[in-house]
């Protein structure tokens, strides 16, 4: 195929080398003449704008930080829909907010273009290897036409239901370990001003729930098994969160995390959730989001 691919940076550029290696012609554009030098030392061509590397593409990939550089490289001056050709396909891959993606769509349909909404998760090192797990929104038929290009920047691709559905996957993704990122530093923190080794922390906190995670121990046995029987109730976790959180605050270590995840488990309580099964928690939150109860 033929690729347009505008961002060539610290993701975009290797993804582009993937998608050169897997056989398919790749046109490239940044604002940086740096990673276009080195697109093209990989073997790419080089544009002069997103819409020149738009012109005459079958797939077209964004790959920029932030929803107003994907909106300039898509609908902006010498955009992308400046050099779009009939039957091309946007393959909007950045990770921006949903209603945003929406919004894009929206646009670009009205101007006869479909788009796919395809976030990428792992790191730059997993980029390089084409390991990428990639989260896709669209309709069959689209995603069905980007997945030679998916196979050469992913190791796993994920259809997440539809269109804006992978925008939205990547959010929830993102916003799970971003907050337990803050958590992991508090607890090991903790750790370290209670005078425990650290190495030894790690040992034992993945060994539990703490590390293994909330998915692969208590939610599959309990809640999402229809289960508030406790295993580990609601109010001692409650209790137990309150001594952690005290113990910081003798030791100069204050948490910032623990105090709002404890007002939740109160408000819990006060729910008469106090005796159900810790995992009572994530009902009682859908509860407060409008959905439906247990």
């Amino acid at each position: 195929m033929n690729i347009g691919f505008v961002g060539l940076g610290t993701m975009g550029l290797p993804m582009a080398r993937n998608i050169l290696e897997g056989g398919h012609r790749v046109t490239g554009f940044d604002l940086d003449s740096e990673a276009r030098r080195r697109h093209h030392a990989n073997g790419g061509e080089v544009a002069g704008s997103a819409a020149e590397a738009a012109r005459g593409a079958d797939l077209v990939v964004t790959m920029v930080p932030e929803a107003r550089h994907v909106r300039d490289a898509l609908l902006g001056p010498n955009g992308v829909i400046e050099g779009l050709q009939g039957g091309a396909l946007v393959v909007e891959m950045s990770t921006i907010h949903p209603l945003e993606t929406d919004a894009i769509r929206a646009e670009l349909a009205g101007r006869g273009f479909a788009m796919v909404d395809a976030p990428v998760g792992r790191t730059a090192q997993h980029a390089r290897e084409g390991r990428l797990l990639i989260m896709a929104g669209g309709e069959p038929t689209d995603l069905r036409r980007c997945y030679p290009l998916f196979e050469c920047v992913g190791e796993v691709t994920v259809d997440c239901g539809g269109p804006g559905r992978g925008s939205r996957m990547k959010i929830v993704n993102n916003f799970m370990s971003t907050a337990l990122n803050v958590l992991t530093a508090e607890a090991l923190t903790l750790a370290e001003a209670s005078g425990l080794d650290i190495g030894l922390t790690i040992d034992v906190l993945s060994g539990t729930a703490a590390g293994k995670g909330h998915f692969r121990t208590t939610y599959p046995a309990k809640v999402l098994a229809g289960d508030l029987d406790p295993d580990f109730m609601l109010r001692l976790a409650h209790k137990d969160l309150a001594l952690a959180i005290d113990l910081g605050c003798r030791l100069g270590a204050d948490s910032l995390l623990g105090p709002v995840a404890l007002e939740i488990y109160r408000a819990a309580i006060d729910r008469d959730r106090g005796t159900q099964d810790w995992t009572a928690v994530y009902p009682f939150i859908r509860e407060r989001a409008g959905l439906d109860g247990d």
